[in-house]
């Protein structure tokens, strides 16, 4: 069965995480507009040097430019049976044009997942990830490397504190309208994201299997 998810929620919510853990549930691409345009930073491309400045001080990519690069992911193979969409949509006219994008295919199932700010602040405070793939670290050790790559793990940027109430503030202003977009609908789901992992992905369990009985 066909899944299109979309995961919403403020940055550090915990939906990288979550995401990993649905790919290898559902066989779907984990399709990360963030890690997209954080690579295109760290190999210097035209479009890595037109958003790095953006991304350093937690602000948002325009949306044409966002949208064509997520309308040409849906394009590859991999997502013939759906996807899954970390950091997109992140305004209300994004959401619209994923809307069209989706035309003739499954529903969209919006999965949110909630958490207060100051244990996001808390928790990015002390989060790691590797330099050279971007994996989140499970837990901060210094000095220490990637599980997965070797690379050395660092904290990013935009995780320090300023930034991240920063990057809060404009979620607050221009993502969070998304739910009152998308609440309405039999497909929107909301999980409490301050619980342990294994708590929250049962949690995302259980409201996508709802959901489908629905269908």
């Amino acid at each position: 069965m066909e899944l299109n998810l979309v995961l919403l929620g403020p940055p550090g919510a915990g939906k990288g995480t979550q995401a990993t853990h649905l790919q290898r549930q559902w066989g779907i691409p984990h399709i990360s507009t963030g890690a997209m345009l954080r690579d295109a930073v760290k190999r210097r491309t035209p479009l890595g040097l037109e958003v790095e400045a953006i991304l350093a001080s937690g602000g948002l990519v325009n949306d044409g430019l966002i949208t064509s690069i997520v309308r040409e992911r849906f394009q590859e193979s991999d997502c013939r049976n759906g996807f899954l969409l970390d950091g997109f949509p992140r305004t209300v006219p994004q959401a619209r044009a994923l809307d069209r994008l989706i035309v003739g295919r499954s529903p969209l199932v919006i999965l949110e997942i909630a958490c207060p700010d100051e244990d996001i602040i808390r928790r990015l405070a002390s989060r790691v990830v590797c330099s050279e793939c971007g994996r989140n670290a499970p837990e901060e050790v210094e000095h220490a490397t990637c599980h997965d790559c070797g690379g050395p793990l660092v904290q990013r940027q935009d995780d320090k504190a300023s930034v991240v109430r920063n990057r809060l503030q404009v979620y607050r202003e221009q993502t969070a309208p998304l739910i009152g977009y998308y609440e309405a609908r039999p497909t929107f789901c909301r999980v409490n994201g301050n619980q342990l992992f294994d708590a929250v992905a049962r949690d995302i369990t259980a409201a996508l299997a709802r959901i489908q009985r629905g269908w």
